[in-house]
Order: C-alpha cells, then structure tokens, then sequence
C-alpha cells in the first residue's frame, strides 16, 4: 500500500511546476493520495494551467489568504468534494518589495503587516477554517499540517523582515500543534534549504545562498533539486510519523547546523 492510500489533500502555493508545492503534489499523488490545489489572485489562471502538467488531478479551488469570503468558500468547496481532510500543506509567502534586502529601516509597518498577514498569520487562517474537516480525518494517527519554512534560527543577508516571518511562523506552528493536538491533528514545518523556484528569484541576493549554501552543507546542497523536501513533505503527511508534531524538520543537507 502507498502511504497516502485514501489520504485527501489540500495544497496550497502552487504557481509553477519548479515550485516546492508542485514536487509535493507531484509526489503525494505518486503515493495514492486524491489532492486539492490553490490558487489566488492574479496568479490563478497559472496555477490552473501548471496544474494540468499533473494528470487528472481535481479541481483547483481559487484562496485568497487575505480575503475571510474566500477562505470560507474554499472551506465549502473543500468539503463538498472530500467531505474531510488527512493534510494540509502550507506553502503560502511574500513580503513587499520593501521586506526584503533594503535593511530592517526601510519597509513602512503597512509593507511588514502585508508580509506577516500573507506568510505567517495565514497559517493560523488555515488551519482554524479548515480544522473541522480534519477533526473528521480517518487517517492512521490523525491528520497533518504542513508548513513550508526557512530557517529562522540566525539572520540571513539581505533576507530580512521575510526571516522574520519565518521566526514568527516556527513559533505560531508550536502554538498551534498545543491548541490542535488533542483534536488528533499535527502541526510541523519542514525547514528546506535554497531552491530556486519563481519565489525564490524575487529574493535579492539569491544568488549568494546558491554560491555558499553546498560549501556549508555536510551533506551538500543542490539548489535544482526540491525531490528531498517533497520526500519529506509526504513523510510528514503519512502515519509513518504520527507521533510528531511542533517540530522543525531541516532538509537543507545539514547547513543550518554548521558554524
């Protein structure tokens, strides 16, 4: 048996298919699992259309984050066509312009508030609309939620208030893996290192985190090669690691660890 047998899913982010939440839809349906998808905004109709590139896969259902109507219609359109949820994947980010390697004085509070409704709040949004239909998981071990995150233990150069988000998301995915659990529902992040992906082009100074990331990774690093965090993601969505939750699991080679 696959070990997303009977699993269904929602995954939010996909844009392209270089993006992590592709790899990961692409490989949970690999693994038996029936997949919802997202999109929103400006950025629909691309989703839709990358969406094709995965077969027969169901529908695309249009979330807006920021918008309360939509997440409740996505809420509605969930649970008309699976009536329940094994797995969330979050995988939801962006800063203004602003945010990101102009220094911590730039960005006005709006710009910051943006960032932080759109990459960190938003994991709350979706797990407290969605969470009755993974109360009603029949998953082995509950459902799960998975978070995508980049490490926030030190600061990076010219990422910036975006690394603040992401501090702010590891610690919102602790709160709520406390508020949910007794619901048999987990709460993780998995911690990748640099892919380059569309959303990682509008990071200035990418391309220091490509020159250096393979040189500190014990284990080296390939920043074309998202199979291992999408391997993860599917771990961390089977019952094979119900027991965990409120953790940080790094999939960067060993980077994040290395002085």
């Amino acid at each position: 048996m696959a070990l997303l047998t009977n699993h269904r899913i929602l995954i939010t982010g996909v844009l392209t298919d270089d993006s992590l939440a592709f790899r990961i839809a692409e490989r949970a349906l690999a693994e038996g699992a029936s997949v919802i998808l997202t999109g929103a905004g400006r950025g629909l109709s691309l989703t839709k259309r990358t969406v094709r590139k995965l077969g027969d896969v169901g529908e695309v259902v249009e979330l807006d984050v920021t918008e309360p109507a939509q997440v409740r219609a996505a809420v509605d359109a969930v649970s008309e066509r699976f009536g329940r949820l094994d797995g969330l994947v979050h995988a939801i980010g962006y800063a203004p312009p602003s945010c990101l390697g102009m220094g911590m004085f730039t960005a006005p509070f709006e710009d910051v508030a943006t960032a932080m409704h759109i990459s960190t709040y938003s994991l709350a949004t979706l797990v407290g609309a969605f969470r009755p239909l993974l109360q009603a998981s029949t998953a082995h071990g509950g459902a799960s939620v998975v978070s995508l995150d980049f490490d926030a233990s030190r600061a990076y150069p010219l990422y910036d208030w975006m690394g603040v988000m992401k501090a702010g998301l590891e610690s919102l995915g602790r709160y709520l893996a406390r508020e949910v659990g007794a619901d048999r529902i987990r709460v993780n992040m998995v911690a990748a290192g640099p892919i380059r992906t569309v959303a990682a082009k509008s990071i200035p100074g990418f391309a220091h985190f490509e020159d250096t990331w393979g040189e500190r990774a014990p284990l080296g690093w390939d920043v074309h090669d998202s199979s291992a965090v999408a391997d993860t993601t599917v771990a961390l969505l089977s019952p094979l690691m119900r027991l965990t939750t409120a953790s940080i699991i790094h999939v960067d080679g060993g980077a994040h660890a290395m002085g």
